[in-house]
C-alpha cells in the first residue's frame, strides 16, 4: 500500500522587536485630512452636495453616458475594475481608486494637476473622456433645476447661459466661439467651471480611508491581543517592514511616499516603454491653467503652491509615475499605472524576480532588488496586505463613503 502524505506549511509567529514596533506604530492610524486652503468650499456640506451630485451625472459629457462615476464606481472601491479607463474613448492608464484621494500631494499617474479640484475638472474638456467644453458644462448645470438650485445656493447666481449669443456651445479655451465671447464672459463661465471643480474636491475629500483590521490590531499592540491578524499575516507584516523593503516606497500610515518612481516595465509586448510619465506630467501642471497658483486659486501664494513650485524632474522621472495607496488594495485591481496586472499575486511576482524589467540608464531606479522570496513569503505578504481592507464595524458605517 502507497502512503500519501499531505505536506501542510505551517508559519509560526515570530515576536516583533522594539524597533519593528516603533515602526509598526507609525504606520497607523491613518491621519486627519489636510486642509485644502486653495478651495475655500473644501470643507462645505452643501458644495460637497453639489459636487455628489455633479459627480453621479452623465449629462455632461459628449454621448450623455460618461461621468465621474463612470470610471470611479462608489461601490467599487472608486475605480472601474478595468484595465485602462473606458470614458468617451479608450484610455491608456488604469483608473485610480479616489479612496484617500484628498490625502495626495499630485493627481493623476504622471501628477498632471497640483490640485484636487484641478483634477476634478480635467475630464470635462478631454477628448477621451467627457469630450465637451466648460460652456456646455455650465449651461447643463443652469438647466438643470437640481444642480442649478444646489449650485447657487453655495455661489449664487450662475451666468444667463440661457443667452447662446454671448455664451455659444462649444466654447473653451483654444476655440473660436470662446475668442468670440466677450472677457467678462469668458471669466464668467470659467469661475462657474472652477467651481464645479471645487465642489466635485469637497465631495471627494469625504471618501475616507476608513479603519482596516490593521489599525484594530495596532491600536491593541502590546497588550498580548495578537489575534486580530493570523501568523500568516504578522509574517507578512514582518517582511513588508524587513526583508521585502516594501516600506521603502509604501511608507507611513498611507502606505505611499506620494513620490515618484520609474519600475522599468516595458511595454505589454515587451518593447521599451513608451509612456513618459512624470516628466512630462510636471511641466503640465506648472503651466495649466488651473495650477495651485494660478488664479483660480484660493491661495495663490501659500505653502501648498510654494510646494508644488519647488517640485523638480529630472531624467530619472522618465516613465516614473505616482507610488500609489496600499489601503483597500484587494479592491483596486487591476494594477500598475497600465493595469498589466489581474492579481496580487501577479505584482508580487513581478518584484519577486523584477523579469523582463527594463533597465533605462544610469538614471534607473536603484531601490528594485528582485526579492528573492519563496512562495510561502510571498503568500505572508499578499495575506498581510489583504489586512489593509477598510472593515465597518457596524451596520450604520456601510453607508459612509468608504468602499
Amino acid at each position: 500500500m502507497m502512503l500519501h502524505l499531505l505536506a501542510v506549511t505551517i508559519t509560526l509567529h515570530v515576536p516583533f522587536t522594539e524597533r519593528e514596533q516603533r515602526i509598526i506604530k507609525r504606520m497607523s492610524p491613518v491621519p486627519a485630512l489636510p486642509q485644502d486652503l486653495t478651495n475655500r468650499v473644501a470643507d462645505d456640506p452643501s458644495a460637497a452636495d453639489l459636487g455628489d451630485h455633479l459627480f453621479r451625472a452623465r449629462t455632461f459629457s459628449a454621448s450623455a453616458a460618461v461621468g465621474c462615476a463612470t470610471c470611479h464606481v462608489p461601490w467599487s472601491g472608486f475605480d472601474d475594475g478595468r484595465r485602462v479607463a473606458m470614458g468617451e474613448a479608450q484610455g491608456t492608464r488604469n483608473t485610480p481608486t479616489l479612496v484617500g484621494v484628498a490625502h495626495q500631494r499630485w493627481f493623476f499617474w504622471d501628477g498632471r494637476a497640483d490640485s484636487l479640484w484641478a483634477q476634478a475638472l480635467h475630464p470635462f474638456e478631454s477628448p477621451g473622456e467627457f469630450n465637451s467644453t466648460r460652456t456646455d458644462a455650465v449651461r447643463t448645470v443652469f438647466k438643470t433645476t437640481p444642480l442649478r438650485s444646489r449650485y447657487e445656493v453655495t455661489f449664487g447666481a450662475l451666468p444667463p447661459m440661457d443667452d447662446r449669443a454671448r455664451f455659444p456651445e462649444g466654447a473653451k479655451p483654444g476655440t473660436a466661439a470662446w475668442e468670440a465671447m466677450a472677457e467678462a464672459d469668458r471669466n464668467a463661465v470659467t469661475t462657474a467651471f472652477v467651481n464645479m471643480g471645487k465642489s466635485i474636491a469637497a465631495y471627494e475629500r469625504n471618501i475616507h480611508m476608513g479603519p482596516s483590521r490593521f489599525d484594530r490590531w495596532v491600536a491593541t499592540m502590546g497588550s498580548g491581543e495578537d489575534s486580530l491578524l493570523t501568523d500568516q499575516e504578522q509574517r507578512g507584516l514582518h517582511l513588508f517592514i524587513g526583508d521585502a523593503g516594501c516600506r521603502n516606497c509604501h511608507s507611513g500610515p498611507l502606505f505611499t511616499d506620494r513620490a515618484f518612481h520609474n519600475i522599468g516595465l516595458p511595454e505589454a509586448d515587451g518593447s521599451f516603454p513608451s509612456d513618459p510619465g512624470r516628466s512630462a506630467g510636471l511641466p503640465k501642471a506648472r503651466e495649466h491653467e488651473f495650477r495651485l497658483s494660478g488664479q483660480w486659486s484660493d491661495d495663490p501664494d501659500g505653502p501648498q503652491a510654494r510646494r508644488a513650485g519647488q517640485a523638480k524632474a529630472g531624467p530619472e522621472h522618465w516613465g516614473a509615475f505616482r507610488t500609489p495607496t496600499l489601503r483597500n488594495l484587494s479592491a483596486t485591481g487591476p494594477y500598475m499605472h497600465d493595469g498589466r496586472f489581474a492579481s496580487l499575486t501577479d505584482v508580487l511576482g513581478f518584484y519577486n524576480t523584477l523579469e523582463d524589467q527594463v533597465r533605462l540608464d544610469h538614471h534607473q531606479e536603484q531601490v528594485l532588488k528582485p526579492l528573492h522570496l519563496s512562495q510561502e513569503d510571498l503568500a505572508a505578504l499578499e495575506a498581510f496586505l489583504g489586512t489593509l481592507q477598510w472593515e465597518p464595524q457596524n451596520p450604520s458605517e456601510t453607508s459612509k463613503k468608504s468602499p
